[in-house]
């Protein structure tokens, strides 16, 4: 994120044409917890789908997209073929003829 946490510069959206500044909201009761009602612009800006991951950095609550789990790695194994598996080692089994 280019505009950092607390920062008052506009955000910008190159998908849609949105120049969304900085929005304050309130808390709003959902059964036992709080929830935030986002902007659609902010949430189209996001890339928010469906599901978010919540954390908490340097005292802010940041909402982001969710990742998906072992995005990446087809891609990386690929890139990186050899060197993947280790050879195989002899073992004392190997020396035995195995009997069943």
């Amino acid at each position: 994120m280019s505009a950092g946490l607390g920062s008052t510069r506009a955000l910008t959206c190159t998908a849609r044409r949105y120049n969304v500044p900085p929005v304050k909201a309130r808390l709003v009761n959902m059964g036992n917890s709080r929830g935030v009602r986002i902007p659609k612009p902010l949430i189209e800006q996001a890339g928010i789908v469906d599901e978010v991951e919540l954390r908490v950095h340097d005292g802010a609550i940041v909402i982001a997209a969710a990742r998906v789990p072992r995005a990446g790695w087809a891609e990386a194994a690929a890139a990186n073929s050899e060197g993947l598996i280790d050879p195989e080692l002899p073992t004392r089994f190997d020396e035995v003829e195995w009997q069943w």
